[in-house]
């Protein structure tokens, strides 16, 4: 299929690689335009602009930082949904959350374009792997055009119905996510209080009966935070919460657990930096308490 990808960040150049891979007819563009090079020296056209990307794609993927970025990159350019090809399926994969996907829905469909809202769950190396979690919202008909795109990009996808519900979806799990991070350094640091070493405690977490596979995923994060590559940042994670909560509150859900992750989310970004990975939580206890850790030491 033709495809447009826009968004080359560290997520969109392992999707769009993969993209590539599969045999699509690929042209990408990102404000930056450096980013693209890797997929040019693959065989990809790099657009100079957004339009130009979408002029002749049957698919269109977007993955961006948040919404103000999908309205700057492709809505806010009448042409880019204007010039698009008739019956273009637009895969907005970023997290957004479900206002603004049906906003996004029904502007795209005014251009004759059809919108799927179908954020991901899973890292970089995800990624890269092609085993991403899709959660679609949206026309079952447009799916089923995309689905050779998405295929190429994800392990497993999932229609749950209307417009929204694919948004509404990942904020949940990134929910999920907060809160599981939040409770493994909380408990981290309860037990280096005691005098456990960090290591032995986190066998004991991984074998007992809140293993996970998250759990598994993350033990080298939490126990070498500086020698591991940061795989969700801390202040992505507060917009994502920040999301959650409205959609909590547009729903009347009081979310205690997620307004408790946000200000976890919120205090560590503070003082270990929000382009750090979401494990510096623990990090910040650590340096909150006066114990040891990486951030103490500094």
């Amino acid at each position: 299929m033709k495809v447009a990808f826009v968004g080359i960040g560290k997520m969109g150049l392992p999707m769009a690689g993969n993209v590539l891979r599969a045999g699509h007819d690929l042209t990408v563009f990102n404000r930056t335009l450096e980013r693209c090079d890797p997929l040019r020296d693959d065989g990809a056209t790099v657009a100079t602009n957004a339009a130009e990307a979408v002029r002749e794609a049957e698919v269109l993927v977007t993955m961006v930082a948040d919404p103000a970025a999908v309205e700057s990159q492709i809505l806010d350019d009448e042409a880019v949904l204007a010039d698009a090809p008739k019956g273009l399926v637009w895969l907005e994969m970023s997290t957004i959350g479900p206002s603004a996907a049906r906003e996004f829905a029904e502007r795209a469909a005014g251009a004759g374009v059809t919108m799927l809202d179908a954020p991901v769950s899973g890292s970089v190396a995800v990624a890269e792997a092609a085993a991403l979690v899709s959660m679609v919202g949206g026309d079952a008909e447009a799916l089923e055009r995309a689905r050779p795109v998405l295929e190429a990009m994800t392990k497993a996808h999932f229609h749950l119905g209307r417009s929204g519900t694919g948004a509404a979806m990942k904020l949940a799990v990134n929910v999920m996510i907060a809160s599981q991070t939040v409770a493994i350094s909380e408990a981290l640091v309860l037990a280096e209080a005691a005098g456990i070493e960090r290591p032995d405690a986190y066998e004991v977490i991984a074998a007992g009966a809140l293993a996970s596979p998250f759990v598994d995923y993350k033990k080298a994060a939490f126990l070498d935070p500086d020698g591991t590559p940061p795989a969700f940042a801390l202040d992505l994670m507060r917009k994502d919460l920040k999301l959650a909560l409205e959609q909590g509150d547009a729903a009347g859900l009081p979310l205690l657990g997620a307004t408790a992750s946000a200000e976890a989310v919120t205090v560590a970004a503070g003082l270990e930096g929000g382009d750090g990975d979401l494990v510096r939580v623990a990090d910040a206890l650590r340096r909150i308490s006066g114990g040891s850790g990486p951030a103490a030491k500094d």
